[in-house]
């Protein structure tokens, strides 16, 4: 019973996997105004899902194709969709504004629907697979062992590599996993805990000799070799580099179409590995989409800045960006690109000046004043880019008071008061680097910031009252009128509940605190 069940259960995800894939296929982009970074994110779903359909129609062509030949069922619609892709709540607002909705869902599920079994007809469709699998042997198509694919991707490895805990995946599949900062086995969810990449040599070798024996032709145009790095050891790359070389020469053409393709598909290429932003920086594309910062075209433009964001996450390819002289025409897009190049312009400062040498070098630039303007007048995503930036800059002594000169306060103050809280820590996490100097303390208690400060020492999150309780007492510091200042407008009270049960460094800040008012008192 337990065997049907399975079957039923694995068929119907199956099913469900390829009308996924193909009702994806049909999504009308341009009519929902969905980003391209959303795209991307839907395509990458999409090409799993297609993967995963592949797989099986291999082992299981009849059945499956008599299950997609089912019509879709009613009760599919486009919030289930959302939900289902993670893209619910940004579909969901523009289709009130569909006309005809019943007429757009019959155009978006005009691929073969879900066909919806009832357990009966589940675990015929299941059993029919398998007297089909002799079937499925005649077929031209050969299956490809389970341990030669990737268990990420689903394809053939073609550089597969062991991770900590003794798993294998592609290098580009794990590379790109360990890049967006997840820190789990993907196969096991074990912690991993280290992310080396070892060549599983013996796997290479095995699916070398089976494609071999299969006539089965191995990806062409990969590079799988060893980079030398500034302190003399290697590092093993691997990827496209055909494309990618391809992709760089095209960046320089007279056609403005093919500049802004190529950039496009560069924007993607950087944005999966680490090996491709080796490769695409060996291949000499920085200087190149350096140039094109300042190129007429908006969506040039756009997926330019996108790449060298992209491009900058791997740190050698930092002062690759710097040696181009990127940070003038950077600041340029920041201060008169669109706002989603003007976003990302903001954020690739931020990723830039993480080498100490740079914050001089990009607070001399006039890019912090463009920064603030970003930070008063930007989308929500924009401010959150320009005050990360500004805070990472403004650990240099020398950027907090040209960020006090170029109006820093005046946003800051805003973000303090605005009653969706949506920015306050990154305003108070600002306000705490700039408290440190004499110009901007002087600048923070002029804009009435105490009082407000106080404010969230009653009501504010734990980690607000942390950070407004560090603030004050940097502003107190050797500085009798703001100290008098805290006294009056009754700060004691919220102080002391703050040193009984704040965070550890809540405690110590609102002691100190405390302690500088006795003093005060005694006077």
């Amino acid at each position: 019973m337990k065997d049907e069940a399975g079957k039923k259960l694995m068929f119907e995800f199956q099913t469900l996997s390829s009308h996924l894939e193909k009702t994806l296929g049909s999504l009308p982009y341009d009519f929902f105004e969905i980003s391209d970074e959303v795209r991307e994110q839907v395509e990458l779903v999409r090409a799993q899902l297609k993967r995963a359909t592949e797989r099986y129609r291999h082992r299981n062509p009849v059945v499956l194709s008599r299950a997609l030949s089912q019509p879709i069922g009613e009760e599919l619609d486009y919030q289930e969709l959302g939900n289902i892709c993670n893209i619910g709540q940004y579909l969901q607002p523009k289709l009130d504004k569909v006309p005809n909705i019943n007429s757009k869902r019959r155009h978006l599920f005009s691929t073969p629907g879900f066909c919806e079994l009832n357990g009966a007809d589940s675990i015929k469709a299941a059993e029919l697979a398998d007297k089909n699998g002799d079937d499925t042997k005649k077929s031209d198509s050969v299956t490809i062992p389970d341990d030669f694919r990737c268990p990420i991707s689903l394809e053939l490895m073609r550089d597969p590599v062991i991770v900590a805990t003794g798993q294998t995946y592609e290098r580009s599949c794990i590379q790109r996993w360990i890049d967006c900062g997840n820190k789990t086995c993907p196969k096991t969810q074990q912690q991993l805990l280290n992310f080396s990449l070892t060549p599983n040599y013996v796997l290479r070798s095995l699916i070398s000799q089976w494609c071999e024996k299969h006539n089965i032709e191995q990806p062409k145009g990969s590079t799988n070799g060893r980079l030398r790095k500034s302190d003399g050891s290697f590092q093993e790359v691997s990827g496209d580099i055909a494309t990618i070389n391809a992709l760089v020469h095209k960046l320089s053409s007279r056609s403005v179409e093919e500049r802004r393709n190529a950039a496009t598909e560069i924007r993607s290429l950087s944005k999966r590995s680490t090996d491709n932003r080796i490769l695409i920086a060996e291949a000499g594309a920085i200087p190149i989409l350096v140039n094109l910062l300042t190129s007429e075209d908006l969506k040039t433009q756009e997926n330019v800045v996108t790449s060298i964001l992209n491009l900058s996450i791997y740190e050698n390819n930092k002062s690759l960006i710097m040696l181009a002289g990127a940070v003038p025409s950077i600041v340029q897009v920041l201060r008169m690109g669109s706002m989603e190049a003007r976003e990302n312009a903001a954020a690739t400062l931020f990723s830039l000046s993480l080498l100490d040498e740079n914050k001089i070098t990009i607070g001399a630039s006039g890019a912090i004043a463009a920064l603030v303007e970003l930070l008063q007048n930007g989308s929500l995503r924009g401010k959150k880019d320009a005050a990360t930036a500004l805070f990472n800059l403004c650990i240099y002594q020398g950027n907090k008071g040209r960020a006090v000169r170029a109006g820093i306060l005046l946003p800051l103050m805003k973000m303090l008061t605005d009653t969706s809280y949506s920015m306050v820590d990154e305003a108070l996490t600002i306000l705490s680097v700039l408290a440190s100097h004499q110009e901007g303390k002087t600048a923070i208690a002029k804009a009435s910031t105490i009082p407000v400060l106080i404010d969230l020492l009653r009501t504010g999150l734990p980690r607000n009252k942390e950070n407004a309780a560090a603030i004050l007492l940097a502003l107190c510091k050797k500085d009798a009128d703001n100290l008098a200042c805290i006294g009056r407008l009754g700060a004691i009270i919220p102080l002391t509940e703050l040193a009984k049960s704040g965070t550890e460094r809540a405690k110590r800040k609102a002691t100190s605190l405390l302690e500088h008012l006795r003093k005060l008192q005694q006077l």
